[in-house]
């Protein structure tokens, strides 16, 4: 790679980091020559390359040392070793984490740079992305504003106080699995009734698609929806029926707050 200075420098370029670098490319944010990735999955890498034709350096304290902003997108447990072997890369940097469960203080001590946590999802990907960003202890104001303007790229930005960090990463960042299983589900039930597969699984798909968009259009709560839906008698009313009797609301709920509370743990687990 030649000496020079990129825009945007990513630590990690596997699933989530990936999905992220897609969006900004695809959203015309920059130039994909002015973003940097340090991946060592060749599979992931070369996947990214091919799809985006971003930069790749030798490794991470080339792409750390070269870029005006740096991603950490590596794993919870990875995030302090790879600060603390770019303390000198990243100092007075704004570096930005893309991880759950490693909080500002434990980062703080391995790490002199102007932090901050952006939780985000893989939606980002297509630019639908729903991110919550929490500023660190020297974060300035113009680095808040170029965070947002980044995030803004792929999707729908809000800004939190990072104690409310894991109910977002819950929320938002596991959220996409927790719909794909109800995705699932519905197509599960369409093909029980008879529908083939594939009808089954686009129908869901589109459905769920609809009415989330819907719900952010109208500006309506999910129950003022919901009763748009539903006839008394009708088969919306038998099929809610259906789903308080197995409990699918708390099953959603509770997968939120267990998601929540392995965030938790894992901020315990990541302390420096």
């Amino acid at each position: 790679m030649e000496s020079q200075t990129y825009q945007l420098g990513f630590i990690g370029a596997g699933k989530l980091a990936g999905s992220v670098i897609r969006g900004l490319v695809l959203a015309g944010f920059c130039s994909p020559s002015r973003i940097v990735i340090s991946e060592p999955n060749e599979q992931a890498r070369g996947s990214l390359v091919n799809d985006t034709a971003v930069a790749v350096a030798a490794n991470n304290a080339e792409a750390a040392k070269n870029a005006e902003i740096i991603f950490v997108g590596v794993k919870p447990g990875m995030v302090l070793p790879v600060l603390r072997n770019l303390r000198d890369a990243v100092k007075n940097k704004l570096v930005i984490s893309l991880a759950a469960g490693v909080r500002f203080e434990s980062m703080e001590h391995v790490a002199h740079a102007r932090l901050m946590r952006a939780l985000t999802n893989t939606p980002s990907a297509i630019c639908r992305a729903a991110t919550a960003l929490a500023r660190g202890p020297r974060c300035t104001d113009d680095d808040a504003a170029i965070a947002r303007k980044i995030f803004e790229a792929v999707g729908l930005v809000v800004e939190v106080d990072e104690g409310h960090i894991d109910a977002v990463t819950a929320l938002a960042g596991s959220g996409p699995a927790f719909v794909y299983t109800v995705i699932e589900a519905l197509a599960a039930g369409g093909e029980t009734c008879g529908l083939p597969a594939d009808v089954a699984g686009t129908l869901a798909a589109q459905t769920v698609l609809g009415a989330a968009q819907l719900a952010i259009e109208s500006k309506m709560t999910p129950e003022q929806l919901r009763k748009m839906v539903v006839t008394p008698g009708g088969t919306t009313a038998a099929g809610l029926a259906e789903m308080d009797k197995h409990r699918t609301a708390e099953g959603l709920s509770a997968a939120v707050i267990a998601a929540t509370k392995r965030g938790q743990e894992m901020a315990k687990e990541n302390a420096s």
